[in-house]
């Protein structure tokens, strides 16, 4: 009897990891205050290299649209969200904080006309992690 304590006990938390880890970013990741704030810091930081609107320059591909999307369809915003961490700016990598970093990755997640939700975006990478990356719902 008490192995199916056990059992159930597992079967639960897995369930519990299941559901966490089938998050998308349709499912209102971050604010739209959040969301302002990573526009703010796309200005400065973002937009000489990757150009107005995040829409691509001469020296950085598009952070919004379909090219975009198909090229982190399936991955995390995690995965995004260190890359953006370890590589931009692409003059001084990690100068901008986690939290000017989750917010950037906010304001691109809204270009792609992603929802906002009620709870900021993460700054956390085991996180952000848990979040997939789905062009469509």
């Amino acid at each position: 009897m008490r192995c199916r304590g056990w059992i159930w006990a597992a079967l639960v938390c897995a369930a519990a990891a299941l559901a966490q880890s089938s998050r998308s970013v349709w499912d209102g990741t971050f604010t739209e205050d959040q969301a302002k704030r990573g526009e703010s810091v796309s200005e400065k930081e973002c937009v000489n290299c990757h150009g107005a609107a995040l829409s691509g320059g001469e020296e950085a591909p598009a952070l919004e649209g379909a090219g975009f999307l198909s090229n982190w369809n399936g991955l995390t915003v995690g995965d995004l969200f260190d890359r953006i961490r370890k590589s931009m700016p692409q003059d001084d990598p990690t100068r901008l904080t986690r939290q000017q970093d989750a917010d950037v990755l906010a304001y691109i997640l809204s270009l792609n006309r992603f929802p906002a939700g009620k709870t900021e975006l993460s700054a956390q990478s085991e996180v952000l992690k848990q979040i997939k990356i789905e062009p469509a719902k």
